[in-house]
């Protein structure tokens, strides 16, 4: 199958963090098992474009992505201060939960809970004053959210009574 640069580039860079690849010929035959049509030509200007270098490993080097800050874990002290200070309220229902903040901090929120790679969360929708989470079903929403009240200080749940009506 043919994917878009951005698709193919995605998958290389996830086949990157899983798999030791010290050639381009070898990623190509990765996608390849994956289904992924691409030439040597396509996959070398895709590394390029993903800023992939070489690292010397024990036995020999292998192809790396260096990370961009936006995806470099935070430590998890950031994300109990960043929801200590800006969440006010955490409600969920089934596997979603909405955390609320004040006015123009929801972004912030989200970054923080998507640079935290938590197990069970998916991902985040940031909007003004509301970030809504998305947990996995084995996770659920209601231990997820419980996490968040718990980071957050608010182990009451009924301080976020108004969101789980």
């Amino acid at each position: 199958m043919r994917l878009g640069k951005n698709q193919r580039q995605h998958r290389i860079a996830q086949i990157l963090k899983q798999e030791s690849v010290s050639s381009q010929d070898h990623l190509v035959e990765l996608l390849s098992a994956e289904g992924v049509a691409a030439t040597q030509a396509t996959v070398s200007r895709d590394l390029d474009d993903l800023g992939a270098v070489k690292v010397p490993t024990g036995g020999g080097s292998v192809y790396a992505i260096p990370e961009l800050p936006s995806e470099q874990i935070a430590p998890d002290d950031h994300l109990r201060r960043v929801l200590g200070e800006w969440v006010v309220a955490v409600g969920c229902s089934q596997n979603l939960i909405v955390l609320n903040t004040p006015p123009g901090s929801a972004h912030v929120v989200g970054s923080a809970i998507d640079r935290s790679a938590i197990d069970g969360v998916l991902g985040t929708v940031a909007g003004d004053d509301t970030v809504l989470v998305v947990a996995t079903e084995e996770a659920g929403g209601h231990s997820v959210a419980e996490f968040f009240r718990a980071q957050a200080g608010l182990s009451d749940p009924g301080e976020s009574a108004r969101l789980e009506m």
